[in-house]
């Protein structure tokens, strides 16, 4: 059960008359319980919110009376599924009392009012998961007892940020969300409300505000089209993954198959595939449905039909008179394993290590410090020509999609595996190399500190299995390549070893 407890000390903009007629606090009540929330309360003081957390047995939204947004801004900052808590960061410039935050890979690292390299202004609600509530009953006590000025939910979260609490940042894009001090800017924050078309904005939103080249400009112009069709058909996110993987089994029995109608055929297939795969995710968040298994599903489902389609080319290949087909296969299914793997780890370790500080020695020298600036700097420059050559160098899903789908239609299995082999060796030396230098450059110790269990992709059965010994990634790493290197071998072995057909499984 989802606790709304809406904290209207220290907010004069509480009592303010909205165009509806009802005041700014009861409005926000009204809309929390339209976001969803089981239960909405009003407190007075930080000491009653705290004594209320206290009882609390599920996640809590705290939330100011001065914040004028629309509901699904609420909704998505209650159903966010970036972390447990999560709180609404606004690019509104800062005001008396309020509090200025800094963030880092999506989280708040440091919130205060006076914070020099501020990346955004706390929006004045927050989502705090089971596990924090601890914490957060403890920030509302700190912050009842010290003197300061200012709305009180600001107090708190500065409280709760300082007891190191891991909190990730939910921005707002298309939609509006302001904090408001009096009626000029109730008024205006209305009118901005008004002229956003709420569900538009929601469909719209469905599409990731970042993607890889392929996937802007060759399906998210249209799939959220398909996503609408889906959510009115009530199709399930789950149900999509299960059609895509459909569509990329059936491409790589083509692609097995051969002759060029059939190699068409499969390539148009892949493409719809996977826009179905983008689909799947835009879905969830269009209709707001997040779950653990979901979300492994989808991740697993990315694998399995990967590796389908390299086995469909690999034996399409093998067919068409190449021994090494199979070889060819498996050397790409080897190369994804590791990168999806290191992928993964330094996600991970990039996270953990964004949240420690780093040596003041190294902070802003060497070809390390001079990469991570580059790097921040085309990030920053969306659109460029150098934005989106840094994002397609690598090699993402999009663009192995694309390259699969052209190549065999047009030229055939064999040349297929050895782009995919290619482009992927040079984006995976690429990725390495950089990674590295950014590391050393970071030099933060995570690799004995970081959880690793919470970051394991095994399915239902086995989260079961007891976990004799921790590992580390380094290690999951080398066992995760050891199967598909050793299926290489003997690839490798029997095709030179064979007939003219080669290697037949």
């Amino acid at each position: 059960m989802t606790l709304a407890i809406v904290l209207a000390a220290g907010a004069p903009a509480a009592s303010l008359p909205t165009s509806t007629g009802e005041s700014l606090a009861d409005r926000l009540t009204a809309q929390w319980r339209r976001a969803g929330v089981d239960e909405v309360r009003a407190v007075a003081d930080l000491a009653e919110l705290a004594a209320l957390v206290d009882t609390a047995t599920g996640p809590v939204v705290v939330s100011g009376a001065d914040l004028v947004a629309h509901t699904a801004v609420l909704r998505h900052l209650r159903t966010s599924p970036v972390g447990s808590t999560v709180a609404l960061v606004l690019t509104d410039p800062p005001a008396d009392g309020r509090v200025a935050v800094r963030e880092e890979r999506g989280q708040v690292v440091a919130a205060g009012p006076d914070l020099a390299d501020a990346t955004g202004v706390f929006g004045g609600a927050l989502r705090v998961g089971v596990g924090d509530l601890p914490a957060l009953a403890a920030a509302a006590r700190a912050a009842a007892v010290a003197p300061a000025a200012g709305p009180a939910v600001d107090r708190l979260f500065a409280a709760l940020t300082a007891l190191g609490t891991l909190t990730f940042a939910h921005r707002v894009r298309l939609l509006v969300a302001h904090r408001v001090g009096d009626t000029a800017g109730l008024h205006a924050a209305e009118a901005a409300l008004a002229g956003v078309d709420e569900d538009r904005a929601e469909l719209r939103l469905s599409v990731k505000e970042r993607d890889d080249f392929f996937t802007t400009y060759f399906v998210s112009t249209w799939s959220p089209y398909v996503t609408k069709a889906c959510a009115r058909l009530r199709l399930s996110p789950t149900a999509v993954t299960m059609i895509s993987v459909l569509f990329a089994a059936v491409a790589a029995v083509l692609f097995g198959v051969g002759g060029r109608p059939a190699l068409v055929a499969g390539g148009v297939l892949l493409y719809l595939g996977f826009v179905l795969d983008c689909v799947d995710g835009q879905l969830a968040r269009y209709t707001r449905h997040f779950s653990a298994w979901g979300g492994w599903l989808d991740t697993m489902a990315d694998r399995a039909k990967e590796y389908l389609v390299y086995a469909g080319l690999g034996f399409g290949a093998t067919a068409a008179g190449f021994r090494l087909g199979w070889a060819l296969a498996i050397a790409a299914m080897t190369l994804q394993t590791v990168r999806h793997m290191t992928d993964a780890w330094y996600g991970v370790l990039h996270d953990e290590a964004a949240r420690r500080p780093r040596p003041a020695a190294g902070a802003g020298s060497g070809i390390g410090g001079m990469l991570n600036a580059a790097s921040t700097r085309v990030q920053a420059d969306t659109g460029s020509v150098s934005y989106w050559l840094k994002r397609t160098v690598v090699f993402p899903i999009g663009e192995r999609w694309a390259l699969i789908a052209l190549t065999a239609a047009l030229f055939g299995p064999t040349v297929s595996l050895v782009a995919v082999l290619v482009w992927g060796s040079l984006a995976f030396a690429y990725t390495g190399a950089l990674r590295t230098l950014r590391a050393r450059w970071m030099w933060v110790p995570v690799l004995d500190t970081v959880d690793a269990t919470l970051h394991r992709d095994d399915g239902p059965l086995a989260t079961r299995m007891p976990v004799l010994r921790p590992v580390g990634p380094l290690t999951l790493a080398v066992v995760g390549a050891l199967g598909p290197a050793v299926l290489l071998v003997a690839a490798l072995v029997a095709a030179g070893g064979g007939g003219a057909g080669g290697l037949r499984w």
